[in-house]
């Protein structure tokens, strides 16, 4: 496709957005500009021509304050962005980095690489990283419940665990009316103990991410009831359901729609649901399009993990569209994206951390990123 067709294509685009849609496409149109010229000033090239990425290898060049890969579009994200904060890559050499999950009392961070088939730690102290599980079941997405016991997502073993204190795997969700999950993917814990998560079934599409099968249930969104461990569907409207997160008040719960890799009439957004009693599910309907204007045109990515701050806003892992739109996209409590994170790679997944969980570590295909914000994590883990 030409340039002039992207744009005809973008223009086209831009008449099918409703109003909150249109703010958003002007807010990233205006701030993917300021983007592209922060960084060709950066790197001393013509404006509207984008350089060459910056490194992270060891011994690279540090970058300059404050960090131009951290874009603000909104004045709301003004307030979030640190000025001499820099994004860091913490390790890479990874296959596919996905389910980040923070643990306040060992201070690391656990998260998956899942076609390697193994559980990865950083350790904060000194940043020592080690593998904590091999095998691993490919897990994806982690999350620690309120007594501090990791939860894992298991592809290739189509379940839902948690790993006690004694080093034992409970299964807590494999089945679901008598049929086999398709490939679990990402965990939330509400207060009640209740455990959601997400079954699209990435997991058994392919070897590479698990072990190839037949998908036997709609895609549907689950909890797992903390007493009788009960398993119940709350939504399969969607196409995939992939990331999830609660709202700080746990009154709202958010839904990435990853279906468009396999459904050409699936939407590119992140769905919001009213949450019931803290068991159902009502009122679905869209959050965020993962639409943003670019240079040559509108382009949807996709948003796959997603954490919330404590003032509301959204932090979803981003990417499949490249520089300038891949990293993580942060969307204010009305739905508008505020900023971006831009990262070299696509971001599978996110979360806080830290002793102030002001720290937003990414997962980012290969590699594992962090940047301090002025903004913390919503939820323990």
């Amino acid at each position: 496709m030409s340039q002039s067709q992207g744009l005809s294509q973008g223009r086209k685009h831009e008449r099918t957005l409703g109003a909150s849609d249109r703010r958003t496409f002007l807010a990233a149109a205006v701030g993917t500009t300021a983007w592209l010229a922060g960084k060709a000033a950066n790197a001393q090239t013509p404006a509207g021509v984008p350089p060459a990425p910056r490194s992270y290898a060891p011994g690279a060049e540090p970058v300059r304050y404050p960090d131009p890969d951290i874009v603000v579009l909104d004045k709301r994200f003004a307030k979030i962005k640190i000025g001499n904060a820099p994004i860091q890559r913490l390790h890479t050499g990874m296959l596919w980095a996905e389910g980040p999950a923070w643990n306040g009392v060992g201070k690391y961070l656990v998260w998956s690489d899942i076609p390697n088939d193994v559980q990865v730690r950083w350790i904060e102290d000194d940043g020592h990283v080690s593998v904590i599980r091999h095998p691993a079941g490919n897990s994806n997405g982690n999350t620690f419940d309120r007594e501090g016991r990791q939860i894992s997502c298991e592809h290739g073993n189509r379940r839902v665990v948690r790993y006690e204190y004694d080093g034992k795997v409970t299964v807590l969700a494999d089945r679901y009316n008598g049929k086999p999950l398709n490939a679990p993917n990402d965990p939330v814990v509400h207060p009640d103990g209740g455990i959601w998560f997400t079954d699209p079934g990435y997991g058994s599409l392919l070897d590479y991410e698990g072990n190839k099968a037949p998908l036997e249930l709609k895609e549907a969104v689950y909890r797992i009831d903390p007493s009788s461990r009960a398993v119940a569907r709350v939504t399969d409207e969607l196409f995939k359901p992939n990331g999830l997160c609660f709202s700080p008040d746990y009154k709202t719960l958010y839904v990435a729609d990853t279906g468009a890799s396999h459904y050409p009439d699936a939407p590119r957004n992140i769905r919001a649901y009213d949450v019931v009693d803290g068991v159902k599910l009502a009122r679905g309907r869209e959050f965020v399009s993962m639409k943003m204007a670019m240079p040559d045109g509108v382009k949807a990515g996709f948003a796959d993990g997603i954490r919330a701050d404590t003032e509301g806003n959204v932090y979803a892992g981003a990417g499949w569209v490249g520089p300038g739109y891949d990293g993580v996209h942060v969307f204010a409590p009305d739905g508008v994206r505020i900023g971006l994170i831009l990262l070299p790679e696509i971001c599978a997944n996110v979360c806080f951390g830290g002793p102030k969980r002001n720290r937003l570590f990414m997962a980012a295909s290969q590699s594992l990123y962090a940047v301090y914000l002025e903004a913390r994590g919503a939820h323990f883990a």
